[in-house]
């Protein structure tokens, strides 16, 4: 890359290169935005240093992205569209990030095609890129594709890396420069047997930052609150989910504080003071025979569960809350590993990630929220009696028991 190098400074990597064309791209309205949502959305609730952006992210990625692309010997060309693929991947990003996307009808690798190929964004790319080619990036596709979205993607090694950065939890730390040195680009990026402790290690990063910090029993309510208002103001118009692009933060607080909806009035109150309802009925999802069934019970089904609890005890409907924590995916457990030309699955070559993949039912769970100065009347409660559940796997439940007497 020719022309003359700036430099931002990062709380993560220390100082990362922009170009003149990079930095034009991040002065443009679209990108600023990003400085305005949190890249965790309302788990600083929970961890106060969680502050940090979509904005950091994206520069972040870009920079992995770069290290990545010069490890495979890439072409300076091809380089630079992959700086410019990490720097955009995120661009549409609703409000709160993924929280807003819980709602919305439409995916934000969509709206990041609309900035990226409808907005004025298109006309400052097109001096140097074929715009398609970067959306083709940021979703995956195409040879470069996996770099920026693949199973062990430069998007995962940074959120990771700063996620834990700034919340304090240390789980996240992996070890993102091995990894690096160790991917080669065929179809799609295979990791080299070198490379296995460190990917394992990214695996057990994620495997324990998941109940952590991503699926925490408080980011869970927080999540479905805040969601439950954006549902009810998009409803009723006050929220247009085709211009979540536009929005920022801030914009969405301030329509949930002065808007004509009471409930999102009332919701960003309690999430202001942190009034957050308490959890009174937890199960484990590894309880279960076949937990994956719990993620095939409809949105519908659940909401109708509320409504029943609801008027069993008494309560406002929209102060139920059922939540079953999001399916622990793991891709980065479909990844190929070479050994001696040829290729494996990381669950066979790695007992470690064998065992992962097994364990993965252990930590989610299906949950149930009211608000606190309810919490006594719920002692007794039973969700079985309001939600058809999987069925218990008993012997797993008695060895565990056993397991237990016999430590006391």
């Amino acid at each position: 890359m020719s022309d003359k190098k700036k430099f931002i400074r990062d709380s993560v990597y220390g100082d990362i290169r922009l170009s003149k064309f990079e930095v034009e791209i991040m002065d443009m309205p679209q990108f600023q935005r990003l400085r305005r949502i949190k890249q965790l959305g309302l788990i600083s609730l929970i961890y106060p240093g969680a502050t940090h952006t979509r904005f950091e992210h994206c520069i972040g990625t870009m920079n992995l992205g770069s290290k990545l692309a010069e490890e495979l010997d890439l072409s300076d060309y091809d380089i630079e569209l992959i700086r410019a693929s990490g720097l955009l991947h995120d661009i549409g990003h609703g409000p709160f990030s993924h929280v807003s996307e819980g709602v919305l009808s439409v995916p934000h690798e969509e709206l990041s095609k609309y900035v990226i190929t409808k907005t004025s964004m298109k006309d400052l790319l097109e001096e140097k890129f074929d715009v398609n080619r970067i959306v083709d990036i940021i979703n995956g596709k195409g040879h470069l594709g996996p770099i920026i979205s693949g199973e062990l993607d430069v998007d995962r090694m940074d959120y990771l890396l700063r996620d834990s950065h700034n919340t304090g939890v240390s789980y996240g730390k992996i070890d993102y420069e091995r990894l690096i040195t160790n991917l080669k680009l065929e179809d799609g990026l295979i990791l080299d047997i070198k490379g296995v402790q460190a990917a394992e290690g990214a695996l057990v990063s994620r495997y324990f930052m998941y109940p952590s910090v991503y699926q925490h029993h408080t980011t869970r309510i927080v999540n479905s609150m805040f969601r439950r208002a954006l549902k009810k103001t998009i409803d009723e118009g006050i929220i247009d989910e085709k211009s979540m692009y536009k929005y920022d933060d801030t914009d969405i607080i301030a329509i949930f504080r002065s808007c004509g909806n009471e409930y999102a009035n009332d919701i960003m109150n309690r999430l202001d003071n942190r009034i957050i309802p308490k959890r009174v009925k937890s199960i484990r999802l590894d309880n279960f025979k076949y937990p994956e069934k719990m993620y095939k019970i409809e949105s519908s089904e659940l909401r109708k569960a509320e409504e029943e609890i609801a008027e069993d005890f008494g309560l406002d409907k929209d102060y139920v809350f059922i939540n079953i924590a999001e399916y622990p995916r793991f891709d980065e457990m479909k990844t190929q590993v070479s050994v001696e030309d040829k290729l494996f699955p990381l669950t066979e070559i790695s007992n470690i990630i064998g065992a992962l993949s097994k364990a993965r039912f252990n930590i989610p769970d299906i949950s149930v929220y009211v608000p606190e100065e309810e919490k006594t009347r719920f002692e007794k409660f039973k969700l079985e009696q309001y939600v058809d559940l999987p069925e218990i796997d008993r012997e797993k439940f008695h060895g565990i028991h056993y397991d237990q007497i016999k430590l006391f």
